[in-house]
Formats: C-alpha cells, structure tokens, sequence
C-alpha cells in the first residue's frame, strides 16, 4: 500500500539521476495525496525521457467519465497484467514516480501509528508506475498509479504491502517501450531489500492532506 509519500527531490539531484530538468511549477511536498499531480518520467517516441504532471489515481482509457468508483492509487504486482484496468498500462504506458520516503500506518489497538518509510542513506528513489491518458469530447486527464508488491521484513512490521521501489540500473528496463512481454516485466516488481529501508514513527500531522513541511518526516 502507498496512500502518502514525499516528493521533494531537488533540481540537482533530479537531474544528476534522471537527466532531466525541472519542469514549471514543481515545489517540494512532503504529503502527497491521492488525485493530486504528482511528477513522473516516461519515454518519449524519440528514445528519450520527459517530465510530465500526472494525476494520482489511475483512469482507463475505456472509463466513460474521468473517475472510476474504485481506488486506483495503486495496482498490486501480482494481478496487474490480467486487471483489465491496468493490463494496457502495465504493456505500453510505464513510468517512473520519484519519491523521497512514503508513510504508511500501523493498527496499534484503537488508533493507527503514521510511520515514515525511506532509504538507510536517506538519497530520492523511484516508485514503478503506470500512466494512462484518458480523453473525451475534447477534455484529457493524464493519471498514474504506483505498483505495490509484498513488503519486505522490514517494512512488514507494520504493512503486509509496499510500494515497488526501482534501482537505477532498472530504470530503463523498466521505460522500454519495446517491452511488453508481462513474463519479462514481472521480475520487476519486486520487494526492495529490508537492509536498506529505514523507518520510525511520526507525528499524526501527516493524517490530514493539508499538512505540508519537512516536519511531518521527524521522528517522535
């Protein structure tokens, strides 16, 4: 499950690992909600990359209005080549979503302890994505959404799922727009390491969408 995340990455480190400016209007938000924008890279039809908006929340092209009456923030691993929402998507229109950590929240008798999730050396990383353009009658949504596999031990203290997690050596495997063999991009989606995810509570801040700042990422 990935329900909140951070998408802070500065223009430097954005461009250092992904070759990529930019692009206008992004700032740094620590508490990215479902159907907001959110940043994503995919390939272009002349072998590159481009930064593009994207609504968070996938809408298929078939949908007869720009909504569907089910969460489709995320798509799980193990189901997202047969799902007739994603199984399009999942061949042809991939896409990386840069992150810099994700909360996730743990059952702790009455109440649900927000919990923020990251890598041990605190560098941005990239969820595994769908992107998919849905038009009518002259109005176009772009939307994503991220793909969540079974969480590693780690993470599996508090959450039985976690977002796909790329390395950079899969970057392009993963944009290939030649690809679409599902048995060849399946490997793909697997649990990153435990060794490398560090995590530890947070304050119940981050439960509204409307909180933003690097404070919701401080440890209690």
């Amino acid at each position: 499950m990935c329900g909140r995340f951070i998408q802070a990455v500065s223009g430097e480190v954005l461009a250092q690992q992904l070759g990529l400016p930019l692009p206008a209007g992004y700032s740094m938000r620590y508490n990215v909600s479902p159907n907001q924008t959110v940043l994503g890279v995919r390939a272009v039809a002349d072998g590159g990359r481009e930064l593009v908006w994207l609504r968070w929340g996938l809408i298929p092209a078939w949908s007869p209005e720009p909504r569907v009456k089910y969460s489709t923030i995320n798509a799980r691993a193990e189901t997202v080549a047969e799902k007739p929402t994603y199984r399009q998507a999942f061949r042809q229109r991939r896409c990386l979503i840069p992150a810099d950590g994700f909360y996730e929240w743990r059952k702790i008798d009455d109440r649900k302890q927000p919990y923020f999730i990251g890598l041990q050396d605190g560098a941005p990383f990239v969820f595994a994505g769908l992107w998919e353009r849905w038009e009518r009658e002259g109005q176009a949504v772009e939307s994503c959404t991220i793909l969540v596999t079974q969480a590693n031990e780690r993470i599996g203290e508090i959450h039985d799922r976690m977002p796909v997690i790329l390395e950079p050596k899969d970057y392009d495997g993963w944009l290939d727009p030649g690809a679409r063999d599902p048995e060849k991009l399946l490997p793909f989606l697997r649990s990153y390491p435990a060794e490398c995810i560090r995590l530890w509570p947070v304050g119940t801040a981050v439960n509204r969408p409307t909180s933003q700042g690097p404070e919701l990422m401080a440890a209690i």
